[in-house]
């Protein structure tokens, strides 16, 4: 068993992990970052990585080493396994000795293959539809203890702040989109209708009509539709 780090190298990384700004980063960006750091800090952890359960589909959104993917995608195949037993429970999963486990067969001599001795599985707390968890790989048999485990947990909290802040922060960001291009489609509609409102001497809703009436008869959407003569009044046209 190797010595636990000293208190500073855990706290160098929380407060790595503290600094991080959601705008320069994406969810898997965040979510490497936590996997370095926690394989850094763990003694022990040879790789790291981090499942996210969507809609009920696993899928690794980051990982330090072929090594944790290789197991992490053996679970999901066979459908069982430490880290998803570890969500489905909520609790960590530890396996000691991957020699000596004697819960998931295939899945133990899938380890034993890759070279793995000892794992820790830690859900990630979240409070919305997705479930995750942190998924640690020993290449040593007892490679973790209590002291681990529990500073394993500490980074899966991390990563929870992490990931219900990086899916309110991209929620937010999809609205904003979504709202500027709102924005944008009433702009361009609007000069649309100036302009067939001069070229046809005729009222706002009359214009609207005749967008609409183009939109359906080109089977394109009415912004399209608005932009393109747009474009063509702001064209010199030669007399």
């Amino acid at each position: 068993m190797t010595d636990l780090p000293s208190a500073s190298e855990p706290q160098r990384a929380f407060e790595e992990l503290a600094r991080i700004t959601l705008a320069d980063h994406s969810l898997e960006t965040v979510m490497e970052k936590i996997s370095a750091l926690t394989k850094s800090s763990i003694p022990g952890a040879s790789e790291v990585s981090v499942t996210l359960v969507e809609q009920g589909e696993p899928r690794t959104v980051a990982f330090t080493g072929q090594l944790a993917i290789a197991m992490d995608e053996r679970q999901y195949a066979r459908g069982y396994g430490p880290c998803l037993d570890s969500i489905a429970g909520a609790e960590l999963v530890r396996i000691d000795s991957m020699q000596a486990e004697q819960r998931w067969p295939e899945y133990v001599q899938d380890g034993l293959r890759h070279g793995v001795g000892s794992s820790l599985s830690i859900p990630v707390p979240l409070q919305r539809e997705v479930a995750a968890a942190l998924n640690i790989y020993g290449t040593g048999e007892h490679a973790f203890d209590d002291a681990s485990a529990e500073l394993a947990s500490t980074f899966a909290a991390y990563a929870g702040v992490a990931l219900a802040n990086m899916h309110l922060y991209e929620a937010q960001s999809r609205v904003a989109e979504q709202l500027q291009s709102a924005m944008q489609s009433r702009a361009v509609i609007e000069q649309a209708k100036g302009i067939l409102m001069g070229q046809r001497r005729c009222t706002a809703d009359e214009a609207f009509d005749v967008l609409v009436h183009l939109s359906q008869a080109g089977n394109r959407k009415l912004r399209d539709v608005a932009q393109a003569l747009v474009s063509d009044a702001a064209r010199p046209h030669r007399g």
